[in-house]
């Protein structure tokens, strides 16, 4: 077992605290920006944005902050002109490690995250270097204690989506869906009044790493640092850490 969803799942929740210092909402705001940027206004017709915006009321940030981020994002007021840029390196046990994020100046960005690899045993790599470990994929987390796996396969199986994939990843499930099949899944979700975790699209690793003890800790530490930058959107890592090594992170 990855222990993938359950780091995703105490990201998730920490996210919460974070919204109270502001730090999410720097992130949710950038995103809201350039979806709106990309993909136009009106988010009945911008997934991408609708998506946003539905992150943005989870952690209550103000409606005026969503519509100052949309009216910046296509130009009707003045702004950080944000950029979506990728990275790639490697962490302790050799882990891949693919990085999403939006910045207004990617040289310094660049830098720092270096800086942040290199401190917790990691490096960045060329671009193209991880990559392929990895494809673009609807992720989504649910505690075992809300749903049961037969309960589950009914309703993807009459959601209609196609290729979507149920794991058994530990205390959770994790439902892999093509990203065009992204949002019937967790609209099936919601109208059976299952409760999500945690979702996002993504990048899903094809393999797996296995780390322990010092290099787990290692390797959880660098991945929340660069979680924590005001830059970096979402981390992607092919770890395999159980959950044990997890939750002694995540009490220290």
């Amino acid at each position: 077992m990855s222990g993938h969803s359950k780091w995703h799942s105490i990201k998730h929740k920490k996210a919460a605290q974070d919204a109270k210092k502001g730090k999410i909402f720097t992130k949710i705001i950038r995103e809201i920006s350039v979806a709106a940027r990309l993909g136009g206004p009106d988010p009945d017709k911008n997934p991408r944005l609708r998506k946003a915006i539905a992150e943005a009321k989870a952690v209550n940030m103000p409606s005026d902050n969503i519509k100052r981020a949309i009216m910046k994002g296509t130009g009707q007021l003045e702004g950080s002109a944000y950029e979506e840029v990728n990275y790639e390196g490697y962490g302790p046990g050799g882990v891949a490690i693919f990085v999403e994020a939006m910045s207004d100046n990617k040289n310094r960005t660049v830098a720092e995250l270096r800086h942040i690899f290199s401190r917790n045993g990691g490096r960045i790599g060329e671009s193209g270097c991880v990559a392929w470990m990895f494809k673009r994929r609807g992720y989504i987390v649910v505690e075992k204690s809300k749903a049961s796996e037969e309960n589950l396969l009914e309703i993807l199986i009459n959601s209609g989506a196609e290729d979507v994939d149920l794991r058994d990843d530990g205390s959770n499930w994790e439902i892999i869906t093509p990203p065009e099949n992204y949002e019937a899944v967790l609209e099936a979700l919601k109208e059976h009044k299952i409760e999500v975790a945690t979702s996002n699209i993504g990048y899903i690793p094809q393999t797996y790493v296995k780390v322990e003890g010092k290099e787990a800790q290692q390797l959880l530490r660098l991945m929340e640092e660069l979680e924590d930058h005001d830059d970096v959107q979402h981390v992607w890592a092919n770890f395999d850490i159980s959950e044990d090594e997890i939750s002694k992170y995540s009490s220290n």
